[in-house]
């Protein structure tokens, strides 16, 4: 599918053959939700970052650059936090009540030697795997969060670092483990790596098993991970915010719920503890006064 970027984009409601894709395959690949001029400052803004991680000694010895809790690093980088063309799925597919809590960005340089045997295939957001069983193992735990994966730079060609995903596996608790990691195996049946052009962006499951690839080209990768999940969720990353900062200021209600503020708990939004006051809640309040709440779906009532 392709979006073209609009201002007011980010509510327009998702279809439901979109959701049902979602739904189904536990991924979603949206074309051109960056202009290109976008795109661009978003790559200036993180090769500024990069330099400063690198000359803080905090890149690996390939020039790796694994970034956690990004996005108060630069202005631009807030402004993603409701980003028109991508946040109507963020609503869409779970709903108002959420907040980011983890957030990266990667810059991984082409590989300095051969690729190493490894295996790299996983579930995201650790103990939310092990925590919450079912009680029947074959049925899926909760998804609990979503991420999203800006692609700042040109992944359209397999080999470049880009990110594999088994389509549908959202829907199973285990994936085989080779008997032997330390050689060579082969990708799990299914197995698709996603190519991607600057300014498009994935969307997936945290249930959905993936891993990473080695970067065999000559491009560096650079890819912006903006993780989403519900307001009763601990964050996973470290972000100390500046309320003080022109950074904070600059941000809109909605954003300021979506990186975790609130007047009170992480249940309520009010002052005393007399019940749900979700009329009050940013996103919920945005929405309803648009008329997007809509019964039929859970988790946008």
């Amino acid at each position: 599918m392709s979006i073209t970027p609009q201002d007011d984009v980010a509510y327009t409601p998702i279809s439901d053959v979109e959701r049902k894709e979602f739904l189904d395959q536990g991924f979603l690949l949206v074309r051109n939700v960056l202009a290109e001029d976008h795109r661009q400052r978003l790559e200036a803004a993180m090769d500024r970052v990069y330099a400063e991680e690198i000359a803080a000694g905090k890149g690996s010895k390939d020039g790796t650059v694994h970034l956690l809790g990004f996005l108060n690093r630069d202005e631009l980088f807030g402004e993603l936090l409701t980003h028109g063309p991508v946040f109507r799925y963020m609503w869409g597919l779970a709903g108002w009540n959420i907040y980011t809590h983890h957030n990266h960005l990667d810059v991984t340089p082409p590989a300095s030697e051969p690729e190493k045997p490894y295996w790299g295939w996983h579930q995201d957001s650790y103990r939310q795997n092990s925590d919450p069983e079912t009680m029947d193992p074959n049925l899926p735990r909760p998804m609990l969060s979503l991420k999203v994966g800006y692609v700042i730079s040109d992944l359209s060609e397999t080999g470049r670092g880009a990110t594999k995903v088994i389509p549908g596996s959202h829907l199973r608790n285990t994936l085989p483990r080779p008997a032997d990691t330390s050689v060579h195996n082969p990708d799990p049946e299914g197995t698709l790596e996603i190519t991607a052009n600057p300014g498009d962006c994935f969307i997936f499951d945290r249930r959905m098993w993936h891993s990473r690839s080695t970067n065999l080209s000559t491009i560096t990768r650079k890819m912006l991970f903006i993780g989403y999940t519900y307001r009763w969720i601990r964050p996973l990353d470290d972000m100390p915010i500046d309320k003080s900062s022109q950074w904070w200021a600059n941000r809109t209600p909605v954003q300021q719920q979506l990186l975790g503020d609130a007047p009170h708990t992480a249940n309520y939004y009010g002052v005393n503890w007399d019940g749900f006051i979700d009329e009050n809640i940013p996103l919920r309040k945005e929405l309803r006064e648009r008329g997007l709440l809509d019964r039929s779906v859970p988790w946008l009532r």
